[in-house]
Formats: structure tokens, sequence, C-alpha cells
């Protein structure tokens, strides 16, 4: 008993031991945020509410809506924008999927995705043909958040992720 005891306060005192470790950041290799003047997109909703978008990478210019993402499991509406390169090379793309009730459900849309969590939500990542990164979370019941890039602008997804808000 004296033994566990003493190791117990071990290693609660270790672990309340920390040292100052320097945090290093790393610098961004691409022009800083755009604010998107567009925003709320009212076209992005599923009914209740829009999606404000306030960073798009700098470079993109606003190209046609989709109504499909290819890999899902079932029919959904499914509501996005897609941004291009000047190139025509890389894409973005934000959208909103409509009817996905439960964790379940969600969890279930994507075969092949790894299940994990945004900010406390549910999400998924997969990587679809042409080495497109895909990222999906459900907000809330009923609505998802789809967010997906060429390898190019991988590496923005997750600031464009930050970036939305659903309004209502």
């Amino acid at each position: 008993m004296r033994r566990c005891l003493t190791s117990a306060i071990i290693v609660l005192a270790v672990a309340g031991c920390g040292s100052d470790v320097p945090v290093t950041h790393t610098a961004r290799t691409t022009p800083g945020p755009v604010t998107v003047h567009e925003t709320p997109y009212p076209d992005l909703t599923c009914g209740d509410g829009n999606v404000t978008l306030t960073y798009v990478p700098s470079g993109l210019t606003r190209g046609p809506a989709f109504r499909r993402i290819k890999s899902l499991t079932r029919k959904l509406h499914v509501r996005g924008r897609t941004w291009r390169g000047s190139g025509g090379g890389e894409q973005l793309l934000v959208g909103v999927v409509c009817g996905v009730r439960s964790v379940e459900t969600f969890a279930g849309l994507v075969s092949r995705a790894g299940l994990g969590a945004y900010e406390g939500m549910p999400a998924l990542r997969w990587r679809t043909r042409g080495d497109m990164r895909n990222f999906m979370w459900l907000e809330r019941p009923g609505v998802a958040v789809y967010v997906a890039a060429t390898p190019g602008l991988a590496h923005e997804v997750q600031d464009v992720a930050d970036g939305i808000a659903l309004n209502g």
C-alpha cells in the first residue's frame, strides 16, 4: 500500500514539473490569409443557416458550384463551392452535406475513411484519386461540413476548416 502511494505521489510530482520548452513555429510558405468578402454563402446551407468562410488561400478564384461528393456511400443533399488556382491545377472545395442525423451514420458515409475528431465533433479524413485530400466533420445533427484540396493546397485544409462557421 505504501509503495503504491509513494509511486502515485512521485508520478503526480513529476507530471507537475515541466521545464519551459520554447515553442517553435514554422513560417508559412504561402502568403497570409485572404479575407473573403463574399461571406456568408447563402448557397451553402442545409436550410437553417449558412456557411461563413473567413479564409481562402491567396491566388484562388471562385469557381463553379458542386452538388455531389463521389466518395459518399449514401445519396445526400450536397451544396458546395469550388475555388481554383490561376494555373488551373490546384483546387479547393468547401461544402455542406445535409441529412446526416447521427454519428453512426456519419462514420459510415465514406468507405476507407479515417474516423477522428475535429473540435470535439466526429470527423472523417480520406484521399481520393488524384491524391485529393478530403476532410469532413459533423457540425450538428443534419449538417456536415466538407473541405477538400489538391496536394498543393493540402496544407491549407486545416486553416480553411478553422475559418468556417455555420450561422443559424
